[in-house]
């Protein structure tokens, strides 16, 4: 997501306990995104901000001036050096965690293979994933509206190195195109029995992982239906949420993405919005008070 802001909603909620469950409404849960630098990471952690984003590419740090040692760093591209190594802010974070009963949640956005790959033993070495909520986000299907200008994460390749991270979240998209200017298009069935084939074909049903699909408002606003098939297709072998999110700019039908929500449910439903999209979502009223986690499992039987 190429955008840099952080959403603030008035909530405690403990992130080591912040995985689907029910009555639990994870519409609250709050972000902060792009801490991909020694600064802004500080401020974050000096902040009630629950779920920290950040990116992970190959580069360089910037103190080194010749450039000779390409190591996993927290960077967007095309930005190829960064003031934090992936090691740095996993150790920082990690520190954070185990002195705080507020501890904060990870979602690593890995913008390539390599990167990911490189990163396993990092990931490992240097932070409790058993303890603390950790998540691994790769694009790894291309997605909605023709996106041709982003190449997806290899899911074999993904798959396979996730696997030796162990009961990490998988958090695992599409490539999309979106923006102010659309206002049709959806998940097809064919990207999402995409989805679910390269699950089962890797083996992470067997595996078990938490699985939750970041699925962008704008366009499964219309996908209602195919989305709620993803759920009941694994809703048996894997713990399965949807992240809703959303660039500043995107159009949004926010009555059909209300729906979504109603039908999936707050217990299973994570919303990374800009704030002005959260507040017209009206995520607060009292219609919204209760899950309907019982309603979604009964539509599996439709």
């Amino acid at each position: 997501m190429d955008f840099i802001w952080v959403l603030l909603v008035a909530v405690v909620i403990s992130t080591q306990d912040s995985a689907a469950k029910v009555n639990e409404n994870l519409t609250k849960i709050t972000w902060a995104h792009a801490v991909n630098d020694a600064e802004y990471l500080t401020r974050v952690l000096d902040s009630d901000i629950q779920f920290i984003e950040a990116d992970i590419s190959l580069g360089f740090l910037k103190e080194d001036a010749n450039q000779e040692n390409e190591i996993p760093i927290m960077a967007h591209p095309p930005a190829t050096v960064s003031d934090i190594s992936l090691e740095t802010f996993l150790k920082r974070i990690l520190q954070y965690n185990q002195q705080t009963a507020k501890a904060k949640g990870i979602k690593l956005d890995f913008k390539s293979i390599g990167a990911f790959e490189r990163s396993i033993d990092i990931i490992r070495s240097s932070y409790d994933m058993g303890k603390f909520n950790t998540w691994i986000n790769a694009d790894i299907l291309p997605g909605p509206v023709d996106n041709t200008a982003t190449v997806p994460v290899d899911p074999a390749r993904f798959f396979a190195a996730a696997k030796r991270l162990g009961k990490a979240t998988l958090s695992i998209g599409w490539t999309t195109r979106w923006g102010a200017d659309f206002s049709e298009g959806s998940y097809t069935e064919q990207q999402v029995d995409a989805m679910s084939s390269a699950i089962y074909a890797n083996g992470i049903d067997k595996a078990g992982n938490a699985i939750t699909f970041p699925v962008r408002a704008g366009i499964v606003a219309h996908s209602i239906t195919r989305m709620v098939r993803l759920f009941c297709t694994l809703k048996d072998t894997n713990n399965v949420t949807f992240t809703i999110w959303s660039s500043e700019n995107d159009f949004v039908d926010v009555e059909r993405l209300r729906e979504f929500i109603f039908t999936v449910g707050l217990d299973r439903t994570y919303v990374d919005v800009p704030e002005a999209l959260h507040r017209a979502l009206r995520l607060d009223e009292n219609a919204f008070a209760n899950t309907c986690k019982k309603t979604l499992d009964a539509r599996c039987f439709e």
